[in-house]
């Protein structure tokens, strides 16, 4: 694999289209000149958490004794539980918290950006060839770049679609949440068994 393929491969497993409603989602409660900040935060903490996947992520998890498949299975639930909250909005939006109160990583920075299936393939990149670590390092950056110029756009996004085109959306995407949070969690199960 390439540098472009790789970065590609990437950008596609972030998914910053599918996860606008996500996005906009979490943060409506915040005002609007504080969205910004909160975003380009959880972004780059997102961005920091790759890398050290990428360079270390394989070395944390034999530490821990856990395997890709619990990562895996980790982050569906995770992400089934979100969507849940998607289609069923509660006062606290999909993250829980109190109105105006802000995000810390969870669940903007991981799963939604950093998320099980990209840092599994940062892990799969840096055993496939590690020496190529510089190649590797520019497809995330690059694919990252893509994902948060998308994602800081989310306001003009909102201006479009409107209040009701968001929340349609926002449903939408719930489920779709929702079927790829199955489907990495019977993933990770079936991957634990065949390998048991």
């Amino acid at each position: 694999m390439d540098t472009w393929s790789a970065a590609i491969t990437l950008f596609l497993i972030m998914d910053p289209l599918g996860n606008l409603p996500v996005f906009m989602s979490v943060l409506k409660t915040i005002e609007p000149k504080r969205r910004k900040l909160v975003l380009a935060r959880e972004l780059l903490f997102s961005l920091v958490i790759m890398f050290a996947f990428l360079f270390s992520g394989q070395a944390v998890l034999d530490f821990l004794n856990v395997r890709q498949e619990a990562v895996s299975i980790a982050g569906g639930i995770i992400l089934f539980i979100i969507g849940l909250k998607m289609i069923f909005p509660q006062p606290g939006g999909v993250t829980g918290l109190a109105p105006g109160e802000e995000p810390f990583i969870v669940p903007l920075a991981i799963p939604m950006v950093a998320g099980p299936s990209v840092l599994a393939a940062l892990i799969l990149l840096a055993n496939q060839d590690h020496s190529r670590m510089l190649d590797w390092s520019l497809a995330l950056a690059g694919a990252w770049f893509a994902s948060a110029t998308i994602l800081m756009l989310s306001s003009t996004f909102h201006r479009i679609l409107g209040e009701r085109g968001l929340t349609a959306i926002e449903r939408l995407m719930g489920m779709i949440l929702i079927m790829i949070s199955i489907q990495m969690f019977l993933d990770g199960v079936g991957k634990y068994y065949s390998l048991n």
